[in-house]
């Protein structure tokens, strides 16, 4: 395991180089998940291509450090970790709330950023009234209070029906992520509005989204897309939320299809 100090927190992250003459792809993970979400992502790219993943401030391994104001404070940890690993340029790939930091990455920093993929994500997500309820229900009731009812918009009724035994992992997953980071990162996004910026985005950039995603469903990935000039729409079948869990195939050929090092 791998840890680094950026500023007030203590980063989990892996870093994968390769031997291959490629930008780096960098894995930013969602709300109330942790970095291995992407493991079969990783293990498919291994080799093809230098890939980082690590744990968001308040999440997984990572510390909480002053807390979460905003997305700018992932985005300062993520800043300070590619210098930390010398990491000049990457392909960013974001998905739901990691999709905001990449957004707003690259609006930062966009010298940094060779290309995005923002997977199953928007350029504004929820309202301030879902956000509340959510943040009042996990501070007074715990996470596990939402934990069915995020596993039906993370997952399709397939995976329910055929994969009870990973089912019940990915929610210990986020059962077991410190509520102040997840009520913390909630109240990121409540506040986070990227529909200007969106705009102004001049990388080119992949948005995809499962077909069956309940928390960022598909005409609002379209939306987003709709926005960014230039770039691509793709829909994952099959899928919810978390393609990389349910369809990682799928979405590496996606990736690999668009990365212009072919990884």
């Amino acid at each position: 395991m791998s840890f680094a100090k950026i500023g007030s927190v203590s980063l989990h992250y892996r870093f994968t180089p390769s031997s291959a003459d490629a930008e780096p792809i960098v894995f930013i993970n969602s709300l109330g998940t942790d970095f291995r979400i992407w493991d079969t992502m990783a293990a498919d790219f291994a080799g093809d291509v230098p890939f980082l993943v690590y744990d968001k401030r308040g999440h997984g391994l990572s510390a909480l450090g002053d807390g979460i104001m905003s997305i700018d404070d992932h985005v300062d940890d993520l800043l300070g970790l590619l210098d930390l690993l010398a990491i000049g340029r990457a392909v960013i790939c974001g998905l739901s709330v990691g999709g905001l930091i990449a957004q707003r990455l690259c609006q930062r920093r966009p010298e940094l950023v060779a290309s995005l993929i923002l997977c199953d994500t928007a350029h504004k997500i929820g309202t301030s009234e879902t956000w509340n309820t959510r943040i009042a229900t996990v501070e007074t009731q715990g996470i596990a209070a939402i934990a069915d009812g995020v596993m039906e918009k993370w997952f399709t009724p397939a995976f329910h029906a055929n994969r009870a035994a990973e089912l019940a992992g990915y929610r210990n997953m986020l059962v077991r992520q410190p509520v102040a980071g997840y009520a913390g990162t909630c109240a990121a996004i409540r506040d986070a509005d990227y529909t200007e910026a969106a705009a102004e985005i001049a990388v080119p950039s992949l948005c995809i989204v499962g077909d069956q995603d309940g928390s960022t469903p598909p005409e609002l990935v379209r939306s987003l897309a709709a926005l960014i000039p230039g770039s691509r729409f793709e829909i994952i079948r099959d899928a919810g939320h978390i393609p990389c869990v349910e369809q990682p195939d799928a979405l590496a050929a996606l990736i690999r299809g668009f990365v212009p090092s072919g990884a």
